[in-house]
């Protein structure tokens, strides 16, 4: 798990069909993760920008978000109410 910030959306006319009617955003890693760069994560909870979120990666990105079947790597699966 990755703790991030939204920091904005990503906006995609063409894409897997799996992947059709999904919003992703740009999550960046706070600091305290050590992780440097900005992340592409599909998000199914509904998160805003300048929320801070709970980012799930790899596999279980993909069962986070039932998208077992589609090239999904990162899914936001939180908002964090207070760290």
């Amino acid at each position: 798990m990755i703790i991030g910030k939204v920091k904005g959306s990503v906006v995609s006319t063409r894409k897997n069909e799996n992947l059709i009617g999904n919003k992703f955003m740009i999550v960046e890693p706070t600091k305290e993760m050590g992780i440097t760069g900005a992340i592409v994560a599909i998000d199914n909870v509904g998160a805003g920008i300048g929320e801070i979120v709970l980012v799930a990666t790899g596999s279980a990105a993909r069962i986070g978000c039932n998208q077992e079947n589609s090239p999904v790597n990162a899914a936001i699966v939180g908002i964090v109410d207070q760290l």
